[in-house]
C-alpha cells in the first residue's frame, strides 16, 4: 500500500504533542487583523489543547502525527 498524505492545511496549523494531545491557535488570527480590536488580539494570543471530538477530526488528517 501507498503511504497517505498529510493535509498540507492541517500540518501548517496543528502539533501533536508527545502524549498525544493536539495543540492549536485560536481561529481568526491569520490576517484582517485590523479590523479586530487589540483586546481581541491580545486574549487570543497563543496555543491551547483541542477538545477530544475536535482531536479525532485532526488526527485523521496526519496519519503519521508530524
Amino acid at each position: 500500500m501507498p503511504k497517505m498524505k498529510t493535509k498540507s492545511g492541517a500540518k501548517k496549523r496543528f502539533k501533536v504533542t508527545a502524549t498525544g494531545k493536539v495543540m492549536a491557535g485560536p481561529a481568526g488570527k491569520r490576517h484582517r487583523l485590523i479590523s479586530h480590536n487589540a483586546k481581541y488580539i491580545r486574549s487570543n494570543r497563543g496555543t491551547s489543547v483541542m477538545s477530544d471530538p475536535d482531536t479525532k477530526i485532526v488526527k485523521k488528517y496526519m496519519p503519521y502525527d508530524r
